[in-house]
């Protein structure tokens, strides 16, 4: 990775007209901001690292995105940012939707701070909805208690993929063959996957 990479070059000589100003204003100030920052190509569209990715810029048929990797670490003062948009500062079609250069140094340089110090963006991981046991599956496992034991012991990542398997079943007897099948491995202790389990 090298501070100018002559792909970006070629991005923005492809990019529509009125957006090669844009490219090469966003490019120019953040390299001005920092010369510790490279560039270079990915998923299509340049971005801009220093110990992990710092911004990232793109160009569409009728306007640019651009927006920081961190963004949801950043502060964000003059609420320059926009939620749910492709790119932090959302849609840029003219050279007025860039906010001021000194504005758009500072929070260039507190996306590189956040990496030098090693900050990390915390995945949010939304626990799936629980699916509720069928009374008929249910009635089946009361009848057995042993797989029943086995079931309640189960994580509920276990427990989850033998429910999505029963209650997906598009025929009864399919349905019927499941829960039959989920009993049998239930009393050998065995999860939905264990065939693919090592």
């Amino acid at each position: 990775m090298k501070q100018y990479d002559e792909r970006v070059d070629a991005y923005i000589a492809k990019a529509a007209p009125f957006a090669q100003p844009i490219l090469i204003h966003l490019r120019n100030t953040i390299h001005q901001a920092s010369p510790l920052i490279n560039e270079t190509i990915k998923w299509g569209f340049p971005h801009f690292d220093y110990k992990g990715t710092v911004c990232s810029m793109a160009s569409f048929k009728a306007h640019c995105a651009f927006g920081f990797w961190k963004s949801s670490l950043m502060k964000d003062p003059y609420q320059i940012f926009e939620k749910d948009a492709m790119g932090t500062m959302g849609r840029v079609e003219k050279m007025e939707d860039i906010p001021e250069t000194k504005i758009l140094t500072e929070y260039i340089l507190e996306a590189l701070k956040l990496n030098e110090e090693g900050t990390k963006v915390k995945k949010v991981v939304t626990p799936k909805a629980e699916i509720a046991i069928p009374s008929d599956f249910a009635s089946v496992l009361n009848e057995n208690p042993r797989a029943k034991q086995q079931f309640e012991n189960f994580s509920p990542s276990h427990r989850r993929e033998y429910l999505e398997w029963i209650t997906t079943a598009k025929a009864e007897a399919t349905r019927i063959k499941r829960m039959s099948t989920t009993i049998e491995w239930l009393n050998e202790g065995k999860s939905l996957n264990w065939k693919y389990q090592r």
